[in-house]
């Protein structure tokens, strides 16, 4: 349904840019957009790789495990339908490891 929104509200306007004479505007925005969005998607690569590697290091050396450990009694409380072997709830305890280790952007994946 998003997409479609999205979809709407692009060619309204590049509709409405040239009903005004306004498409060089629009096609400039455009071009502009897409630079900057390439930019700072190379910014964030080595950012990304960086902390990612650092997660990577601190699941082999047990850190996490070890976050993990001390937040599930908290969890266990917080989602008490959810059993303590289940998927989700390794899934949530990696996450918040990741995020109390400051490694917000290398959480998402983790759920």
């Amino acid at each position: 349904m998003l997409n479609y929104i999205w979809l709407s509200l692009i060619i309204l306007a590049v509709v409405l840019g040239g009903i005004n004479g306004k498409i060089e505007g629009v096609t400039k925005s455009a071009i502009d957009a897409a630079i900057n969005s390439v930019t700072l998607a190379i910014g964030l690569i080595g950012v990304m790789a960086l902390w990612m590697g650092i997660m990577k290091i601190a699941e082999d050396s047990g850190l996490v495990m070890l976050l993990a450990r001390l937040i599930a009694p908290v969890l266990r409380w917080l989602f008490p339908d959810v059993p303590p072997d289940h998927p989700a709830m390794g899934s949530m305890l990696m996450n918040i490891a990741a995020n109390a280790l400051g490694l917000s952007n290398a959480a998402t994946p983790l759920g």
